[in-house]
């Protein structure tokens, strides 16, 4: 049986929780706009962090139907702010001082948290 794209957000979110990212979310934002359907954001540590998690996350996506669509990096060095679009799926994974400015979780407080 295919897996829903609620319980592929909530696999990528253990992934990430497992890989020692921190204070991982899943918020569903499915109503409020057109692009995509779930946020997954965690905090992490340092480049080689967030790029260890991301080469999780590309291993994951072998055995769905998701792909990576783009991958955004919010700063010069590219360590502050890395948006991973899947489609359904976009994951942020962020600095700490990235995540303590740009407050994502207030910023879509109208969408449904599930983690």
């Amino acid at each position: 049986m295919e897996k829903s794209i609620k319980e592929m957000s909530l696999e990528i979110a253990k992934l990430l929780e497992d890989g020692k990212g921190i204070d991982v979310c899943v918020i569903d934002v499915s109503a409020l706009n057109s692009w995509t359907d779930y946020f997954v954001i965690a905090t992490v540590s340092s480049g080689p962090h967030w790029q260890g998690l991301y080469k999780e996350i590309k291993e994951y996506i072998k055995d769905t139907d998701l792909e990576i669509h783009k991958i955004h990096n919010k700063t010069s060095q590219g360590n502050e702010w890395n948006l991973i679009d899947l489609g359904p799926v976009v994951v942020h994974l962020m600095s700490q001082e990235a995540r303590d400015f740009y407050e994502l979780e207030k910023l879509w407080h109208a969408g449904n948290r599930i983690l």
